[in-house]
């Protein structure tokens, strides 16, 4: 848990101005885009008259939220100057600080944008990407006013139509959300790759992405473990393996975003009898390798070691990223995911995992040299 913590810490945060009028979605969009329920639970802190800046311990994302916008004539001036000097005075701070994107929201039932907002979307676009977003959108006129906005050729990165939840027709009649898939790809395209990491982990939309960052990051331990393996220590001795091991998981869990509790760790521990499992696994395999191969020498069987100790660390993270894919699914869902189902899930895919391990083992040690127990826990 400490090492998951230190993670999330040092991933850079990304900015996202959230600006449109009183009744344009903006907290409906936020809430469905974003874990923890952001609108809802998030620390608000005013920056401006207008301006409501909204964070959450954990969450690698600071929200600027425009709560209340009212654009009336006596007021257009003043918001104009507000959001430009905001944006202007958090660039002079420095990336860490700097908005990395605005998502301009417009109600699309309401068919309408205000001269005034068009010189607003302007304004900001001048120093920092816009996606126009509209909101609530169903329907032949929310068609119509799409296309009535590309003509208007404002200067954003994007128009995108979106419904954030699913609308309720009448009886069992619904329409099925769409456009936030595009609204993350589309996000992902325009903020620089510096925060890409936090928005991967803030985002709760596309869980596919998070698990391809997550493999990636784990085979770049495959390096890591092999000198491990490689190392004179033998691989069953855990005070390098297991720590690395660790790391690398804690790596995997911020980039899911998740707030693991002691008992869900333990669960998955349970799963697969502690890292120790697999570093047993790898023992037995490196010592049934030297007993096949005479007169091994040092290089030759470091390289075993060390190719053994990379799958099997390639295998566990595998393995809990699907896990973690689980739980993150009965997060967003609302459902509680037992702790014995935690734990089943985990042996599960490690068993799963390790059975391709053992499925491209070489004949002789399959049949002769692995002994009996390893074979029931293969199997199991």
């Amino acid at each position: 848990m400490e090492k998951t913590q230190q993670e999330v810490d040092r991933i850079e945060p990304i900015n996202i101005l959230v600006a449109g009028k009183t009744g344009s979605g903006k907290s409906t969009l936020i809430n469905a885009v974003f874990r923890e329920k952001l609108a809802e639970t998030g620390v608000g802190q005013p920056i401006t008259q207008h301006v409501e800046k909204i964070t959450k311990e954990g969450v690698p994302l600071t929200l600027y939220d425009t709560k209340g916008l009212e654009l009336n004539p006596e007021a257009q001036h003043e918001v104009l100057l507000s959001l430009s000097d905001l944006i202007k005075s958090q660039k002079e701070k420095g990336p860490h600080e700097a908005i990395d994107i605005v998502y301009y929201c417009i109600n699309s039932t309401m068919a309408r944008i205000e001269p005034f907002e068009m010189e607003l979307i302007e304004a900001m676009a001048e120093h920092v990407p816009v996606l126009l977003i509209l909101t609530q959108a169903i329907g032949e006129k929310n068609s119509d006013f799409e296309k009535y906005l590309n003509e208007l050729n404002m200067p954003v990165q994007s128009i995108i139509p979106l419904l954030a939840k699913t609308y309720l027709i009448r009886g069992e009649q619904r329409i099925p959300a769409y456009g936030l898939q595009e609204l993350i790809d589309t996000t992902l395209e325009v903020v620089p790759t510096e925060v890409h990491k936090a928005f991967i982990n803030a985002q709760q939309i596309d869980l596919n992405i998070k698990v391809e960052h997550a493999r990636r990051w784990a085979n770049k331990y495959v390096a890591s473990a092999f000198g491990v393996g490689f190392s004179p220590i033998p691989i069953s001795d855990a005070t390098l393996l297991v720590p690395m091991q660790i790391t690398m998981l804690a790596h995997i869990t911020s980039i899911f975003g998740l707030s693991l509790d002691k008992s869900q760790i333990v669960s998955i521990i349970a799963g697969i009898g502690g890292t120790g499992g697999a570093t047993y696994f790898g023992k037995i395999l490196v010592s049934s390798a030297f007993k096949i191969i005479p007169g091994i020498g040092t290089v030759a069987g470091g390289m075993i070691s060390g190719t053994t100790a990379s799958v099997l660390t390639v295998a566990l993270a595998f393995s809990y990223i699907e896990v973690l894919r689980q739980i993150a699914i009965a997060e967003i869902i609302g459902r509680d995911m037992k702790i014995k189902e935690i734990q089943q899930i985990m042996n599960k895919n490690l068993s799963e995992q390790l059975d391709v391990v053992y499925e491209n083992l070489p004949k002789d040690i399959k049949e002769k040299y692995l002994p009996e127990c390893l074979s029931t826990f293969l199997n199991q």
